[in-house]
């Protein structure tokens, strides 16, 4: 029987007619990121909702994604399930959930909205991507059961995990946000998709919120912090000749993707092993040093501070360091601090020789 399309739930006053369609039932991460996407967009804006499976009702919708069994752009019809799907994101391997298909037409025109750039920029063109790596490309994993490991590899190995981060993900905090089970649904049928279509539209703003603030950061901190690098990488050797050190004259900003990245553009086998930076704009600030991860999330340094410092504080790491004004090194050996940047640089040189 045909859903009543009067009764479905707009989620906006003032609508211009244009209708976004996808499944009713339980819902996922993927279709919630992709309806607020689209939202982001002028001709989304005002957008009605409708959550049906019935075809007819679809037929009616201006786009379609998540349900339906078509990928087709030209129609806005973005569904990823059918068996001979297969489309990635331009240079990566996972196949598409509809969060990314929405991302791959519409990704470009929302942050050039949200910055106020050319579509076009090379800017927008960094951001489209980096935030597919970033942020979409888990929703498509999850969505298509994709592992973040290859399962036999890490079971040849023998290595097993320590914990379980099944409810520490995007995802399950989307899933957590379905109706339960046993909870009471009202008995009307309109009403009941109502009541189900509200905790979709809640879990749809609680994770495109999350999307807003990765755009905003890599968009406002992340691509301005890009030169900053840049130029501090470009003046290693003055500090180091063999390049090892680089140090932030001015502020400090988020440095190890691009410092990855320049290293992997340069092809150099001269890594960064360490990075200085004052604690604050001031001229009496204290400096820190911090050890390069071996990747951007590892908590493996490629040559963490000397063991013998990790762990000592103040006195008694100037003695153990030989450098006056020791402020702390952390137990890892992954930072440490010194009072003046003299201090710090000769940390450096020391941990470099080690």
């Amino acid at each position: 029987m045909a859903e009543n399309a009067a009764k479905r739930l707009k989620t906006s006053e003032g609508g211009a007619g244009v209708r976004i369609g996808t499944h009713n039932g339980h819902f996922h991460a993927d279709e919630a990121l992709a309806v607020y996407m689209l939202r982001l967009l002028p001709t989304y804006t005002d957008s009605e909702l409708v959550r049906t499976r019935d075809p007819a009702l679809l037929e009616t919708c201006h786009t379609v994604v998540d349900v339906g069994g078509e990928y087709d752009a030209a129609r806005n019809r973005y569904d990823h399930h059918q068996r001979t799907f297969d489309t990635v994101f331009p240079g990566r391997e996972t196949k598409l959930s509809s969060a990314g298909l929405v991302y791959l037409h519409f990704g470009r025109s929302i942050i050039a909205r949200q910055t106020q750039k050319p579509e076009d920029s090379a800017e927008v063109g960094l951001l489209w991507n980096k935030i597919y790596e970033s942020f979409v490309e888990a929703m498509d994993a999850h969505d298509n059961g994709i592992s973040k490991y290859d399962s036999a590899k890490l079971e040849e190995a023998g290595i097993e995990k320590r914990f379980s981060s099944a409810g520490f993900t995007l995802g399950a905090m989307v899933s957590r946000l379905n109706p339960n089970w046993n909870d009471a649904r009202p008995a009307d049928r309109a009403e009941a998709q109502a009541w189900e279509d509200e905790k979709f539209v809640k879990a749809s703003e609680r994770l495109g919120d999350e999307f807003s603030r990765t755009l905003n950061f890599y968009a406002n901190a992340w691509l301005p912090a890009r030169t900053v690098v840049e130029e501090a990488y470009a003046k290693r050797m003055q500090f180091d000749p063999e390049g090892r050190i680089m140090v932030f004259e001015g502020q400090s900003v988020p440095w190890k993707d691009h410092l990855y990245t320049l290293e992997e553009e340069e092809q150099t086998d001269k890594k960064v092993l360490y990075v200085l930076y004052a604690e604050k704009q001031t001229p009496d600030a204290a400096w820190r040093i911090q050890a390069v991860p071996e990747t951007e999330n590892s908590f493996q340094s490629r040559k963490p501070l000397p063991e013998p410092w990790r762990g000592a504080r103040d006195s008694q790491l100037d003695e153990i360091s030989g450098v006056p004004g020791g402020i702390f090194v952390h137990a890892s050996g992954f930072i440490g601090g010194n009072k003046t940047f003299d201090g710090v640089k000769a940390l450096a040189d020391k941990a470099c020789a080690f």
